[in-house]
């Protein structure tokens, strides 16, 4: 059955958000309670956040099953994020064993219709020069490109490896479980708490040359995720982004974001004044087309952008 999203049916407006206590999960819920959704946020930190008249707070650990499935209990749809601080050749097991967790109480959730997996770009964009074989037939990445495995753990790109294994295996189960499932492949959200000690960042230098270093507003990355959710014809994966950082103006701009008014800490490639343009070799075309009749026009409270 498609979901009625007109508002005359509330089950179908029942949905839980993980990980709801970060940037990004607090202010999709404030989205999602402005769209009229119920929402079950599921937190696994010591955020304080309160019940509301639509709003149901869970603390969860996505590696405790039983937790997720109490936060699951009567939920239409599903949206999971999972982000650490800190990413080691470690954190990969644990993010694959809790997509894995979220994947099985989704499939073992009578009311679960659809997945929205949060993953990242990370995920798409590392490549081995050298490997000849591509999923893609353009030299661009797209979201057809899967990182490689073996190139992340020879660089320790560890945000890349985990993400990439999650993702997989998220969607091996989903698709063994018939789990209707989509991802949202984020570039780097240009959250308020975003800082130079970001995972993402490691490798940013090589992103930048290859041109594939791309950011996302918080904005951006709120309605994407509630448009594939509500659009029955979204599919597969969707790479999810608004800024591609490949020109010495951009890159000054972020690093001044990211680190102390000093020149001087600027990465070599990157010198103010140089006027230095990469090619752009990502595409986001596939979200784009989908979002074009997509309403965002309920603005985000600034204190979340």
């Amino acid at each position: 059955m498609a979901p009625d999203f007109d508002g005359s049916s509330t089950s179908f407006k029942k949905v839980c958000v993980m990980d709801a206590g970060g940037s990004f999960g607090s202010a999709l819920v404030h989205r999602l309670l402005q769209r009229g959704y119920f929402v079950h946020a599921a937190i696994n930190t010591h955020v304080e956040i309160e019940d509301s008249k639509n709003l149901r707070v869970f603390h969860t650990d996505p590696l405790d099953y039983h937790s997720i499935v109490e936060a699951l209990e009567g939920c239409y749809g599903l949206f999971y994020s999972s982000d650490q601080p800190f990413y080691d050749e470690s954190t990969a097991e644990m993010e694959v064993r809790a997509a894995h967790n979220v994947l099985e109480a989704c499939a073992q959730t009578d009311t679960i219709d659809k997945v929205v997996f949060t993953s990242s770009a990370t995920a798409v964009t590392w490549r081995d020069p050298s490997d000849s074989t591509s999923s893609s037939p353009s030299p661009d990445v797209d979201e057809r490109n899967w990182s490689n495995v073996n190139f992340c753990k020879k660089f320790k790109l560890w945000h890349g490896l985990s993400k990439t294994l999650a993702e997989k295996t998220a969607w091996a189960l989903a698709m063994d479980r018939g789990v209707s499932m989509v991802s949202i492949n984020a570039g780097l959200s240009l959250s308020p708490d975003l800082t130079i000690t970001h995972p993402y960042l490691k490798g940013a230098a090589e992103m930048y040359d290859d041109g594939v270093f791309v950011t996302v507003d918080l904005k951006f990355l709120v309605d994407s995720h509630i448009c594939v959710f509500e659009d029955v014809s979204a599919y597969g994966r969707y790479l999810c982004f608004n800024r591609v950082i490949n020109c010495n103006e951009d890159a000054v701009k972020l690093a001044q974001i990211l680190l102390p008014p000093d020149v001087s800490s600027l990465p070599p490639s990157i010198t103010v004044g140089e006027s230095r343009m990469v090619p752009q070799r990502i595409s986001n075309k596939k979200l784009n087309k989908l979002m074009v009749d997509f309403d965002c026009e309920d603005p985000i409270p600034s204190s979340q952008i």
